[in-house]
């Protein structure tokens, strides 16, 4: 046991829980803004012509520039320049010109201040190769939701021309510390429009998102002791979970979201053990002399992955979400620490330590194969898009901490980079319902 009283394999597998300093607390809102650089080239990308929105220039968004950075971060999109060509959502364009162009499909619209204040978003958008009218949609918006609907367009176009749900429009929680105080922030699936769920002196690890993705449940240190708590995102309204002897931590909601899946030491060493969303006694899933910790379900809620020390070094298992004989399921590599199933079931995301450092791995399920998607040596806390098509995670470069971004196959990173700190704890939120 350490003296913070979180269970812990070995200080590095220990340091997932702290968060590096960044700005000092006036400056606090800054730290919501960000700015996305991609890197890397994906094998098969579709060309997709973004041209900017009628009016946008005097929004205080810029609705193109945010659709086409949701698109890039994918890895499935190349943006076409689109040449100083004008149009809008009631525009017919002359496809014989972007198809010079090399474009596959075309987007354009407009953006309206109305008189009460709101902006009306349109756009419409068009198959080039086919000459074909994909059709567009409209949003009356508060200027607070222009970003939103940036999003939902970038849902709607990346749906229609790969047929898969976009994730733009889902949300991002994750912490940060400036000076002396820790905040949990609620975010767009960007990492801009940050809002504050929660500031305290003591340190907030481990937000997870419920399914709804109405709740987060995340451990604080405010009782100088890990406690979990559930938050009300819509109302910020809060409820203590599990505040038992000992450590309570690593919380993580079944895929149904009557329950939770936790880390306890209420009767010794750390184990897991399943407790009602309402709270009340939990009950014990584990029974080994060993550190059981970092729970997670996965999509169907059959099984529970976490990480043991039972076999001598950290390593991921798989049990019966009733509890039973675990199975060990990493092998590649001598230390595994912080699974993330995708909400396909096909994937696993964990944190592997390699030559001293601490990459992100990607396995696939079905067929053990793993892959190491990132050359950083500080990864940490993988979480997977609600489609299962990228991972955010946080890592160290250039001497800062940083959230990004990546592909299942490694060669698209996006950095979502705060402007003047570092950011920890990333939790990909589900899609809306």
């Amino acid at each position: 046991m350490t003296s913070d009283n979180i269970p812990s394999l070995s200080p590095d597998f220990r340091r997932r829980g702290l968060i590096a300093a960044l700005m000092t607390a006036p400056s606090l809102p800054a730290l919501a803004q960000f700015r996305v650089e991609v890197s890397g080239v994906g094998l098969t990308q579709l060309p997709i012509a973004l041209v900017p929105f009628r009016g946008e220039s005097g929004a205080p968004q810029k609705i193109s520039a945010i659709i086409r950075a949701d698109l890039e971060r994918t890895g499935r999109f190349r943006a076409v320049e689109p040449g100083g060509e004008a149009m809008d959502e009631t525009t017919r364009p002359d496809m014989s010109v972007w198809r010079q162009r090399n474009a596959d499909s075309l987007a354009g619209g407009s953006v309206t201040r109305l008189p009460d204040g709101r902006w009306d978003v349109r756009f419409r958008l068009w198959d080039v190769v086919r000459g074909q009218d994909l059709g567009g949609q409209g949003y009356v918006v508060p200027q607070a939701d222009l970003r939103l609907a940036a999003h939902k367009i970038a849902d709607y176009i990346y749906e229609k021309l790969t047929g898969e749900k976009g994730v733009f429009s889902t949300r991002l929680a994750y912490v940060t510390k400036g000076g002396s105080r820790y905040t949990l922030w609620v975010a767009d699936s960007d990492g801009e429009n940050a809002q504050a769920a929660l500031s305290s002196p003591e340190s907030i690890i481990s937000p997870t998102w419920s399914p709804n993705g109405s709740q987060l449940a995340y451990v604080s240190f405010e009782s100088r002791k890990p406690v979990i708590y559930v938050h009300d995102v819509a109302t910020g309204r809060r409820r203590l979970l599990a505040n038992f002897r000992g450590s309570n931590s690593a919380p993580a909601w079944s895929p149904d979201g009557r329950s939770l899946a936790v880390t306890l030491s209420r009767d010794g060493g750390s184990q897991l053990y399943l407790i009602s969303a309402s709270g009340g006694e939990p009950r014990r899933l584990t029974q080994s002399q060993s550190i059981d910790t970092e729970p997670v379900f996965s999509p169907d809620g059959a099984s529970i992955y976490f990480v043991s020390d039972r076999g001598g070094a950290p390593q991921i298992y798989r049990m019966p979400a009733g509890g039973g004989a675990a199975q060990r399921v990493s092998f590649s590599g001598g230390y595994n620490v912080s699974p993330a199933i995708s909400p396909d079931g096909r994937w696993m995301a964990y944190v592997s330590r390699n030559g001293g450092g601490y990459k992100l791995q990607v396995m696939e399920v079905a067929s053990g194969n793993v892959t190491s998607l990132t050359d950083t040596a500080e990864d940490e806390n993988p979480s997977f898009a609600p489609n299962s098509r990228l991972i955010v995670y946080a890592t160290r470069q250039g001497g800062r901490e940083a959230l990004m971004t990546t592909t299942l196959d490694g060669k698209i990173k996006a950095r979502l980079a705060g402007q003047g700190g570092d950011i920890r704890e990333p939790s990909w939120g589900p899609f809306q319902r």
